[in-house]
């Protein structure tokens, strides 16, 4: 502690040395030293000597000594995920003391019925919330509603509310109110203590440290090789049979029968909206509640621990007559248990990887066909059977190295190949040969297509000189065929009608074009039969290079240049052409793909408007920053993204976008140009993993979506309206729409944009103080911190 903080001198360390020293040789010697006092001491050491020892005990003097190091008002005040750990650690440890005889026992009435266990609870979710815990807070008796909850008398039906919407045939989403938020936050965080050490580690989501970024690199950096690889897309809607395999799960650790009548009526009240695929198609969904991702994590932790019995069975056995041996001690134990196979082997050769984001599912097989192909036949039977779940039957099994790649996560995942350098050079060779012999075909087409134009005009002129007696030449076809021209026809008509005529002689196809008319069926028939040859020859003779050449230069390389250096790699990419769609269904962008102004948010204070655009960015930036073509979304930002939150506010205060950049230059510097974007992404991406987004404590906010609000009305003293956001007492200057903008079908892209809020959210209104309009919009906060029912 004193190299720590540094705050006490030289002499000072001396002193405590010297304590320490001499109560631990008492110690030794069986003998009970008393020390100095610390000002005695002091004392003595600057005369150079040591005298001899006042009463005082080693505690008291190192007590002394920290306290004058670190005084108390100088502590660094705790950030959120300080304070969230904290909250959690204070129930973790009531948890903890209901532990005997292997199971945990009387949650609800020991634990979660306790006042203090709900205000740890409900400040966890002001920390959520982005709310300071000295500011005021809602008016909750938590001491009777822990009476309540010990008692059975708490009604889980009459503390919720349900919204519905024309769009949705009238279909009500319930939501809980703010007790039911504070009991369903209790029962989280003790789930969490409970069954955080046994899950599995192919178990991603949700987790500290084991989030999507751990789960990208897992499949990245430590799967080497595999052949094959499938999703699995899981879509269900809870019902009894699941809650009840679910409860059944939870038994095992847990004895509470309290706290399973709470889950049922949750269920029977409709607030327990568990829906497997739901994080799939769009993550921090209001309508999920905080639940859902540990309750989610309980049921498939079987799934976990199924596959990992799987892939043992299909490691050890040996189901191919030409497997190799594994090396590994563990696997060899297990062969040896088991005795020898069919052929006398101990090993197939068979590895298989699974990896589970919530409910996304990708398994990775390196072995046969036949093998996937059976592991995925007994996932499915076990998925649908034991687990009462939906797949979709569409999941093929594809080739790891398919250029198609693999839907995870919200991203495409390939295999390629990283080349030798000499096998490089040869195939950059055949690209040079490749891309000089395309260059002269597009001059080949583009000289056929002028001359084809030249050919038309001068059949034009032709037209007009034969309207003139003294030019016309009367032993030409166009004078023998001009006779079909009826009376009165104009010299434009008529020569149409010549194009069509021939035209039609030649029989068109309907997908050739009139560049391709001019330049195949009217100029190279007319051109010298050997200058055609000799271009077709040469084009031929590139052909034949590409396809024969390449590869046999590399079979002319040694085999351990080309086989030892040449590996696969695997890479991650972004859904360019799914995010361009969102942002044109956002109005950032026009049907061509250029920026504009998005007229929904003209109305808001340009603060907000940047902030809106800001979160764009943040969660971009979160998202993709480990894909390979995070150049691309780099090139989106600076040249969707920025451009249109210039347009936005040139068009809210109607000066030129030139203008508005000097005049917002500090507030857009938020928004990265292609100047300064390295530095910018990198401290960006740095806070992001640092501070506020932490999967096992920020529950929804790092996948919290995009939404898009639009001003509704500012409050006045008549119709007042105070902030909706859980915790927060202050006053709204403003009330907010809510527009759905997509309702995406399964399985979607994770774009940054919520992608699958309910219908029944579009048109709701919410008022939002000026800091957590903010917080929304740049993704510090979610909808889950919403309370919805305030209105009432």
């Amino acid at each position: 502690m004193i190299c720590r903080r540094k705050l006490i001198d030289r002499t000072t360390h001396l002193q405590w040395f010297h304590l320490i020293s001499v109560n631990l040789s008492a110690v030794d010697t069986g003998k009970r030293y008393i020390g100095h006092s610390v000002d005695s001491s002091q004392k003595s050491i600057n005369n150079g000597n040591i005298t001899t020892i006042d009463k005082m005990s080693l505690a008291s003097n190192l007590a002394c000594l920290v306290d004058e190091s670190s005084p108390v008002d100088e502590r660094k005040p705790m950030n959120r995920l300080e304070l969230k750990r904290y909250l959690e650690l204070r129930i973790k440890k009531r948890v903890k003391d209901q532990y005997k005889n292997g199971k945990f026992h009387d949650l609800i009435e020991k634990v979660i019925a306790n006042p203090y266990t709900l205000q740890d609870a409900y400040d966890s979710m002001r920390v959520n919330s982005n709310v300071n815990l000295s500011s005021e807070c809602d008016n909750i008796n938590f001491t009777s509603l822990a009476e309540e909850l010990a008692s059975g008398k708490f009604d889980i039906s009459s503390n919720v509310y349900s919204i519905s919407s024309r769009r949705t045939n009238n279909e009500k989403l319930v939501l809980p109110n703010l007790k039911t938020n504070v009991i369903q936050e209790a029962i989280r965080i003790a789930l969490e203590v409970v069954y955080r050490p046994h899950f599995s580690k192919i178990s991603h989501g949700c987790r500290t440290g084991r989030g999507q970024s751990s789960a990208l690199k897992y499949i990245c950096k430590e799967i080497a090789n595999p052949d094959w690889w499938f999703p699995l897309t899981l879509n269900k809607k809870i019902d009894m049979r699941i809650l009840s395999k679910l409860i059944s799960t939870m038994e095992s650790k847990i004895e509470d029968p309290k706290l399973y009548s709470i889950i049922h009526s949750m269920f029977n009240a409709g607030v327990l909206n568990i829906e497997f695929g739901a994080f799939a198609k769009g993550h921090g969904l209001p309508q999920e509640g905080v639940l859902s991702p540990i309750l989610i994590n309980i049921y498939l932790d079987l799934f976990d621990h199924e596959i990992l019995n799987l892939s043992m069975k299909y490691e050890v056995l040996d189901t191919s007559d030409d497997g190799q041996r594994d090396e590994s001690k563990l696997r060899s134990w297990f062969r040896r248990q088991m005795g020898p196979t069919r052929n006398g082997g101990y090993t197939s050769g068979v590895r298989v990887h699974c990896c589970r984001l919530m409910d996304e599912i990708l398994v990775l097989v390196n072995g046969s066909k036949e093998v996937s192909m059976a592991l995925k036949s007994e996932i499915e039977t076990y998925v649908q059977g034991s687990l009462y779940l939906d797949l979709d039957s569409k999941t093929n099994i594809l080739r790891c190295n398919d250029p198609r790649g693999v839907k995870f996560t919200g991203k495409i995942i390939k295999r390629t190949v990283i080349e030798s350098p000499a096998v490089r050079a040869v195939h950059k060779l055949k690209e040079k040969v490749e891309l000089f012999a395309l260059q002269k075909e597009e001059a080949w087409d583009e000289g056929m297509v002028r001359i084809g134009k030249k050919v038309l005009g001068h059949g034009f002129k032709k037209v007009k000189e034969s309207e003139i007696k003294h030019l016309a030449d009367y032993n030409s076809v166009l004078s023998r065929v001009s006779c079909f021209r009826k009376p009165g026809m104009l010299t434009d008509h008529w020569y149409k009608v010549l194009l069509k005529v021939w035209m039609q002689d030649i029989t068109l196809k309907k997908h050739e074009t009139e560049e391709h008319i001019l330049s195949k069926l009217l100029t190279e028939k007319a051109l010298p039969q050997d200058l055609k040859d000799s271009f077709y020859a040469f084009q031929n003779h590139v052909k034949r290079y590409v396809s024969s050449e390449a590869k046999s230069t590399v079979t002319l390389l040694p085999e351990s240049t080309v086989s030892s250096e040449s590996v696969y790699i695997t890479e991650v990419s972004s859904p360019l052409k799914a995010i361009r769609m969102c942002l044109q269904r956002y109005g950032i962008t026009n049907r061509e793909g250029y920026p504009r102004a998005c007229h929904t948010l003209v109305l808001l204070d340009h603060d907000h408007i940047i902030d809106w655009f800001h979160g764009i960015v943040t969660r971009w930036l979160r998202w993709y920053h480990l894909c390979d073509n995070f150049g691309e979304i780099k090139l989106l930002i600076t040249e969707k993204v920025r451009k249109s939150c210039i347009r936005t506010l040139a068009t809210k205060y109607r000066l030129h976008e030139f203008e508005i950049e000097r005049k917002f230059d500090s507030d857009l510097s938020v928004l990265p140009s292609s100047d300064d974007y390295e530095i910018d992404s990198v401290n960006t991406i740095v806070e992001s993993r640092d501070f506020y987004y932490d999967e096992g404590l920020l529950y929804g906010i790092p996948y919290s979506g995009l939404c898009l609000l639009s001003l509704a009305r500012t409050v006045s003293k008549s119709r007042p309206c105070t902030c909706f956001v859980i915790g927060c007492r202050a006053a709204a200057p403003c009330v907010y729409t809510i527009h759905v903008m997509q309702r995406q079908k399964f399985p979607v892209w994770n774009t940054g944009f919520s992608s699958c809020i309910h219908l029944s959210m579009h048109g709701k209104r919410i008022g939002l103080c000026k800091q957590h309009l903010k917080d929304l919009f740049i993704g510090h906060i979610s909808l889950q911190s919403i309370c919805f029912d305030d209105w009432k």
